[in-house]
């Protein structure tokens, strides 16, 4: 449900020259948790995730986790979730109970919808599968799988914990529990990876059937251990034939790819990154993690929390860390730096309607990117070429001001 604004005042960003009109219907609302624990650290990993303890502060942690929802509330009062993901880290180490309590407690607190997607991360190592039941009873509805790889050689290279054979047992597992919506997170480009390699993971994948494949290459982050100690990676023409011969593979089995890195079945999108990729709104709680919030009067504000978990369990400390308002010269490049990487874009009107800005704010980097061959010619949407999703960083560079 959405909160419609009585009035329609301009407000002003960064660029006062150029008038923001109040937004007539907030986007949809959803919710993203932040567990930050891990049984080991990965060495391509940059996320916001920490070497467990033996004995995880569960109940703390949600109790922190819902103080910290209720310093959100005023924001999103009278409007509903329409998606909830609790990401990592590695989630699937808390309890069902822990977990159920949180969801609780964040339902009595705002409003669910009839059909909410609810995502957990989940590790294919046995331990968790061993909770996957547990899960679906509390109305969790989909799983996210982290394969990375079936072949042990690459899953070594990566600091995996989990074997090929668990990582097959997982997906059996998750449709045993009733999830009959799952994904499974699936690298390419790994340590001296051949296409033969590639193609055999995918293809070993697909046969577990999951209604959502995560394909993407690995990359090396700063602040990593492959960045500091870098692995031989494929060559450049192995990884452009991976690729080719990967994205074929999955259309010849139904996966559409919608996103530069998803494939879905038919209706089997998921809902959650959607709506961050459409500039929908979301609240961020747990260490590091990240929201953004639209208010009717046109405001439009990133958040995001305190980081170290010692910090964010710490009573003394404001969860936090800070939060800033979108300028009107910030406003195309946010909105696109997203929109822009779904196959298809978005429509044209989607712009003014979560962003309050006119589409002529964005007509001279439209025109560029147009004559570049990185942006479709087509005023009803926003949509990059092929050309345009290949070379995405020059694309979102002409709506830089």
């Amino acid at each position: 449900m959405t909160r419609e604004s009585s009035a329609s005042p301009l407000i002003f960003g960064g660029d006062a020259s150029s008038p923001r009109a109040a937004l007539p219907v907030l986007p949809p609302l959803a919710l993203y948790i932040h567990i930050p624990w891990c049984v080991r650290k990965c060495p391509y990993c940059d996320f916001n995730s920490h070497t467990a303890s033996p004995e995880l502060p569960e109940e703390e942690y949600v109790d922190a986790l819902l103080a910290d929802l209720d310093q959100d509330l005023h924001a999103v009062y009278g409007r509903e979730l329409s998606s909830i993901f609790f990401g990592g880290g590695t989630p699937s180490l808390f309890s069902a109970d822990s977990l159920g309590r949180l969801l609780k407690g964040v339902e009595q607190r705002i409003p669910f919808a009839s059909d909410i997607e609810i995502t957990l991360e989940a590790n294919p190592g046995t331990f968790e599968q061993d909770k996957f039941v547990a899960y679906r009873k509390l109305g969790i509805n989909r799983l996210s799988i982290g394969i990375q790889s079936f072949q042990q050689e690459k899953l070594q290279a990566l600091g995996r914990i989990h074997n090929g054979d668990e990582a097959v047992r997982a997906a059996g597992m998750a449709r045993q529990a009733g999830f009959d919506n799952f994904n499974l997170d699936l690298m390419h480009g790994l340590p001296n990876q051949s296409l033969d390699d590639a193609l055999a993971d995918l293809r070993t994948a697909i046969a577990l059937k999951p209604t959502h494949l995560s394909w993407y290459q690995l990359t090396l982050e700063p602040n990593t251990v492959f960045w500091n100690q870098p692995p031989t990676l494929p060559e450049d023409d192995t990884l452009w034939d991976i690729q080719e011969a990967g994205q074929a593979l999955l259309a010849e089995h139904g996966y559409a790819q919608y996103e530069v890195s998803a494939y879905a079945l038919p209706g089997r999108p998921a809902r959650h990154n959607l709506n961050y990729w459409s500039f929908g709104d979301f609240i961020g709680i747990g260490a590091g993690a990240h929201g953004k919030l639209s208010h009717p009067d046109g405001r439009i504000v990133r958040t995001w929390k305190t980081r170290l978990p010692k910090d964010y369990l710490n009573p003394a400390k404001s969860f936090r860390a800070g939060e800033k308002a979108l300028t009107n010269d910030e406003m195309p490049f946010e909105f696109l730096m997203n929109a822009l990487r779904l196959t298809e874009g978005v429509e044209s009107r989607l712009y003014p309607e979560r962003t309050g800005m006119t589409l002529e704010s964005l007509a001279e980097g439209r025109r560029e990117a147009e004559q570049s061959g990185l942006l479709q010619v087509e005023p009803s949407r926003l949509v990059a070429t092929e050309r345009g999703q290949l070379f995405l960083n020059d694309l979102l560079q002409k709506f830089l001001t």
